[in-house]
């Protein structure tokens, strides 16, 4: 594919060819070949052009054997001249994505030896894989000296190297080469072998930003936020600060610190309420009779917590001790407490009899029934097994 147009006048954005060809492809759409094409088919990781020809939707590009096919929602006929636009924001994106991509990942290589070994564009970002772990210190000086090469706006240099070069020259590639390699020199700092298209100077990349990192396969996985996807993610989070700002009544570049205070008062605040259940608990656990070897209890509005926290305070004036509070999908939630007896059998009896299910360990089990209330306290008033003593 060194003589594709695309390569040559990768800045194009629109051109005439004729229709060679035009067959169904799939899903009611169809595979066009033309005499020549600024299209880019999809290669290296590079998603392939959209466009149109003469204003039929062209919506992806392949390479199919040797031939460039452009996917069509509708059929050309065979000889006709076409008139032919790039989706240029689409394009120009890919082009930007993959140049920061190469520079970053060279960079990587020099500093701490790593490989590039996985690299998507996709519609919001770019995900690259190597094949080790860099602490975030690391991944903090790659991104620096990533845009320190775009900032200084070098020449992106194509060359097609003669065996005996191509022999003495240090690139990176994921494989073996054979015949023809096209080597792409970007940002002045990386040297690799690539199919793809590029920016022709290392400013128009923008900028490099390090998003997600997660660990994968012995190394890590990152994405990137290159160029204009880099200027989007930016708007949106400063959206969101100027929002948290104003909420918290807080200077933007101090909403990290209010967050944290209000995460301090918030946890204070759930220990009050805890407490103040408690107490609550404690007094309707007064108002119920003991010396009995169970108790239960309805409640309305518990969370699962707070279901616990009930029974386990009922559970210090009897055998084992039951509280229920509906569900939002219907039925009952339920804790089942003892500070003496294996309350296992009394779950698995009380899901077997009313539809539920649940679990837990001797001395705590929860889960949920479907249920009325007056089938819960048949269950409760005539449950009669025996329990296994803990102590």
């Amino acid at each position: 594919m060194q003589d594709a147009r695309y390569y040559h006048h990768p800045d194009e954005r629109s051109f005439d060819a004729t229709v060679t060809g035009c067959r169904t492809y799939k899903d009611g759409l169809f595979a066009v070949t033309l005499s020549d094409t600024l299209f880019y088919p999809e290669g290296g990781g590079q998603p392939g052009d959209t466009g149109t020809l003469s204003g039929v939707r062209v919506t992806d590009t392949r390479l199919s054997g040797d031939e460039i096919i452009h996917v069509c929602e509708a059929e050309l006929s065979v000889g006709q001249t076409v008139h032919g636009e790039l989706d240029w924001e689409h394009r120009f994106r890919h082009m930007q994505c993959h140049t920061g991509e190469h520079i970053f990942s060279g960079i990587a290589h020099e500093l701490y030896g790593c490989n590039n070994v996985g690299f998507h564009l996709s519609r919001d970002c770019v995900t690259i894989d190597f094949d080790r772990v860099l602490t975030p210190e690391q991944l903090a000086e790659v991104e620096r000296q990533t845009n320190e090469a775009v900032f200084a706006d070098v020449p992106t240099v194509i060359s097609y190297p003669d065996a005996d070069t191509l022999h003495t020259l240090d690139y990176r590639s994921k494989k073996e080469l054979t015949g023809t390699v096209r080597i792409v020199e970007a940002g002045g700092r990386d040297v690799c072998a690539c199919c793809g298209l590029h920016v022709a100077r290392s400013g128009m990349v923008g900028c490099v930003k390090v998003g997600t990192q997660t660990p994968h396969r012995g190394g890590i996985r990152l994405t990137l936020l290159i160029g204009w996807d880099a200027v989007r993610d930016y708007d949106q989070k400063q959206k969101s600060v100027s929002e948290i700002s104003h909420i918290l009544s807080a200077k933007p570049h101090e909403v990290a610190q209010a967050v944290e205070l209000m995460a301090s008062r918030n946890d204070r605040y759930k220990a009050e309420v805890i407490a103040l259940h408690e107490q609550i608990f404690r007094l309707k656990a007064a108002l119920l009779p003991n010396n009995q070897d169970r108790l239960w209890s309805f409640a309305e509005n518990l969370s699962p917590v707070q279901i616990r926290q009930f029974a386990d305070i009922l559970a210090e004036q009897t055998g084992w001790a039951a509280v229920f509070s509906e569900a939002p999908n219907g039925g009952y939630q339920y804790a089942i407490c003892s500070h003496s007896v294996d309350v296992h059998p009394i779950c698995k009896e009380l899901n077997q009899a009313l539809n539920g299910h649940g679990g837990g360990k001797p001395a705590v089990v929860q889960g949920a029934v479907q249920a009325s209330q007056s089938e819960i306290e048949t269950f409760c008033r005539n449950l009669s097994i025996d329990l296994r003593t803990q102590h």
